[in-house]
């Protein structure tokens, strides 16, 4: 039998119907669980069906059972509790924004972030841990003994993950708040322009309804300069700052990579008046503009 004791009845209860959940049919026939004092969860095999073999197994389903525990309920509770005791950061909504975060860099997912901290297997450093910690103790464990002696150097590294993630999220609501206020600048601009086409290659040409280039001076002439005298960090004198001077009906992307950051910042200012094509079409668009212009004449 091992006891694995809770100072907090709450973890206890939550370990408990964790178990449970993973409790197969197999497991179930050879394995009880109970859960006592409140504060107490006992793993228990059943005598009968058990053989001398069955107790590594047995103790090796414990191991992975609260590394399961730790990776899946209490890593967020961690992490909220490092974002309140540290950063001050108690709102629950702004929390699990930063948190999703860090489970992407933690993930690889941003890649461009993942580079900043030192790369952690998560699982293989719990497991790693828990491993040392039911072979010394062997019946009788103390969850929160676990925690304050033996997760030191893992929280210290998470950390460096969570500040990185809340550097990541203060960006990202800076952002969100220029992109509103370019927003609201559109809201009473009348369009210059009903189609604007834009193409997006090793250099950034401007194109006007009859597919004419419009020349960077010209361009330069019809910025509004309380954009860049407001904005002067984050509008872009090259592509932004002309897209809202004009304030075209509709703008037309030629880009084989529609991800990319300007285009990204394009869409979300301009929004519904986007349309984005690969860079193949604007030769096969020009000439259907061109056929087009001819028929007019």
């Amino acid at each position: 039998m091992i006891e694995i004791h809770f100072q907090h009845k709450e973890d206890a209860k939550r370990l408990y119907g964790f178990l449970q959940q993973l409790l197969d049919y197999e497991s179930f026939a050879k394995y009880t669980l109970h859960y006592e004092d409140s504060h107490i969860v006992q793993c228990k095999y059943i005598e009968e069906t058990f053989r001398k073999e069955d107790k590594k197994v047995f103790s090796q389903w414990i191991k992975q059972s609260l590394c399961q525990f730790m990776l899946t309920v209490k890593l967020n509770d961690w992490l909220r509790h490092i974002l309140a005791a540290h950063y001050h950061y108690r709102d629950e909504e702004e929390q699990q924004q930063i948190i999703d975060i860090v489970h992407s860099v933690l993930e690889g997912k941003l890649e461009e972030l993942s580079v900043f901290v030192p790369k952690m297997n998560m699982k293989d450093y719990l497991s790693n841990l828990i491993n040392d910690w039911v072979e010394e103790q062997t019946a009788l464990l103390s969850f929160d003994s676990f925690i304050t002696f033996r997760l030191r150097n893992f929280f210290n590294e998470l950390k460096k993950y969570v500040e990185l993630s809340l550097d990541e999220y203060k960006l990202e609501q800076e952002y969100q708040m220029f992109i509103q206020t370019l927003r609201e600048f559109l809201v009473n601009r009348e369009p210059k322009l009903k189609q604007l086409h834009l193409l997006l290659s090793d250099v950034i040409t401007f194109f006007n309804e009859q597919f004419e280039e419009i020349k960077r001076g010209d361009l330069a002439k019809m910025i509004d300069r309380r954009l860049l005298i407001n904005h002067p960090v984050y509008v872009d004198s090259i592509t932004i700052a002309p897209l809202l001077s004009l304030a075209p009906s509709q703008i037309y992307i030629y880009t084989d990579d529609p991800d990319q950051p300007i285009v990204r910042t394009i869409r979300n200012i301009f929004e519904e008046r986007i349309i984005s094509r690969p860079l193949a079409s604007i030769e096969k668009y020009k000439k259907q503009q061109d056929t087009s212009f001819d028929k007019k004449i």
